[in-house]
């Protein structure tokens, strides 16, 4: 099975939550590595562990931004990373699957699956070298308040923060060179 490492500066996590329950925000996180065991010939037998820096969360707004950061959302200072672990791969389509695995957020670990799509693998040569490249999607939907993310203002007809997220992982990742 071939190891793919997660290039990190193509790979970027979106997601969107409801804002007074009419309109979406949409933000990012911009620091994402890890890996994707991964062969189109033999999807079931694929792994991944991909790790995201908490601290990298970026909506474009500073002041929303710091307050995402806090112990009201992702307490980065004293949870650093969110962590997803496959635990089984299930082959869906000529290039999709589903990955079933275990998202550690805020401290707690919950199930989850993200619905996923492979691309490539590409070949290519640059002034860094020559790579083998794959693309890799994936969607997720979960609730913030199963990882401890309870924080909101109601208010009368809703509230401040939707309780759901969607999530949109989007990766490049290059086959790990030998020694």
């Amino acid at each position: 099975m071939a190891k793919w490492i997660i290039d990190t500066d193509h790979t970027v996590a979106h997601f969107t939550v409801r804002h007074i329950m009419i309109n979406d925000v949409h933000g990012q996180f911009n620091k994402i590595s890890g890996f994707i065991n991964f062969d189109s010939s033999d999807i079931a037998g694929t792994s991944m562990e991909i790790e995201i820096d908490a601290a990298s969360i970026f909506t474009g707004v500073e002041p929303r931004d710091n307050h995402l950061r806090s112990s009201d959302f992702f307490d980065v200072e004293k949870y650093p990373h969110i962590l997803f672990r496959s635990t089984k791969i299930e082959e869906v389509g000529s290039n999709m699957f589903k990955a079933h695995g275990r998202l550690t957020l805020h401290g707690m670990e919950q199930p989850i699956i993200l619905h996923a799509e492979f691309f490539g693998p590409t070949y290519f040569t640059d002034e860094t070298g020559s790579y083998t490249t794959m693309g890799f999607a994936a969607t997720a939907y979960l609730q913030r308040e199963e990882f401890g993310m309870a924080w909101n203002y109601k208010y009368p007809g809703g509230f401040t923060v939707g309780k759901h997220i969607n999530i949109i992982l989007n990766a490049e990742a290059d086959l790990e060179k030998e020694d």
